[in-house]
């Protein structure tokens, strides 16, 4: 007997998680996709988009209402904001909105996925107990990802779907105009320096150079999310999610360098943010000299997220044990996935 088709809804899907969860549930088959975003994707397939501001309970219900057949809600938005504060509010009101507009207005509700990382830990706030587990305590808030858990607990209470979480750390893959991307920031930021003569240096902490560090491969943690999302052992239950092998920045440096066809250099701590800041016209004249996608400078790399990822001098280990007890065993080499992506950018012509 042939299972009926799921219906799933994708928030975020013109950013880098949710593109590559979009992508993925396609090309699975068996599935009826709606895409949640304010752009839309620029992923070719069958399925519906709606343009929604999750922000705004009345656009939520005006747009989401009409969807009574959502089977499965996979919440991977986030935004980022320059008051801490406002950060926190924004992730927080925009998680519950959708989830109180689809519950409402689907019966046929079965689970709701929301994507965390490893920010419930702390590591945005300095040195943290390692490697973490999923049921380790709290940090002193605020932190979104405890407002929008404890909300969806407690929704949950006595009604027949189930929740998950997962917990990445520096999800990897390609996307544009997002907040959040540490493999394309590396590649361009390696070819501005081409372009300015200089050997490529680690631009952040010597400290961070040295220290522990992990990755999640955006198609891997898709895989993982559709698993925790329809595997019955995993409802109500986090997982932490990562590539699953530990690297440091200074092996990885020099294989960045000869990938790029430059000379290493020691490390050099400088602020991406302001260094890239003037870097524009740079990048305009590599993509006319190379015939690359005309992709704006400000699209194609945000420099505030690989500070702080270049500017963390300690150990960021999670511990992936539990999902691998209760079933998940897909694992991929960092040092592979960052040098395939790099080839996949150059055969994209996203970068030289």
């Amino acid at each position: 007997m042939s299972k009926a088709k799921r219906t799933a809804l994708v928030t975020g899907a013109s950013g880098l998680a949710g593109g590559y969860m979009l992508t993925h549930l396609l090309e699975q088959g068996g599935w009826d996709v709606v895409a949640v975003s304010r752009r839309k994707p620029k992923i070719p397939g069958n399925y519906r988009h709606v343009a929604v501001d999750l922000l705004d309970p009345a656009d939520c219900r005006a747009k989401l209402a009409p969807l009574t057949d959502i089977s499965h809600l996979f919440y991977l938005a986030i935004t980022e904001r320059a008051d801490p504060g406002e950060t926190v509010s924004a992730n927080a009101n925009m998680f519950f909105n959708l989830v109180k507009t689809v519950e409402a207005a689907s019966g046929a509700l079965e689970h709701v996925h929301l994507s965390q990382g490893t920010r419930w830990y702390g590591n945005h706030l300095g040195p943290y107990k390692t490697p973490t587990k999923e049921d380790d305590p709290r940090h002193m808030p605020p932190n979104f990802y405890y407002d929008q858990q404890d909300f969806l607990e407690q929704l949950q209470k006595g009604k027949r779907w189930t929740w998950s979480v997962g917990r990445p750390h520096a999800v990897c893959g390609f996307s544009t105009g997002g907040p959040m991307n540490l493999t394309l920031a590396i590649a361009v930021y390696a070819n501005i320096c081409k372009a300015l003569g200089l050997p490529l240096s680690f631009p952040g902490k010597p400290g961070a150079y040295t220290a522990l560090y992990q990755c999640t491969d955006a198609a891997l943690l898709a895989k993982a999310v559709e698993w925790m999302a329809t595997d019955p052992k995993c409802a109500n239950q986090a997982f932490n999610i990562t590539n699953s092998d530990l690297i440091r920045w200074q092996n990885l440096w020099p294989r960045f360098a000869n990938f790029f066809d430059m000379e290493l250099a020691p490390p050099r701590h400088i602020n991406l943010s302001r260094s890239m800041a003037d870097k524009g016209p740079i990048w305009d004249r590599i993509v006319e000299k190379n015939g690359l996608q005309k992709y704006r400078f400000e699209e194609i790399a945000a420099w505030g997220y690989p500070d702080g990822v270049f500017a963390s001098d300690y150990d960021i280990v999670s511990d992936t044990s539990k999902a691998r007890r209760f079933g998940f065993h897909e694992l991929v080499d960092t040092e592979e996935m960052f040098l395939r992506m790099f080839s996949d950018f150059r055969r994209d012509r996203i970068i030289p």
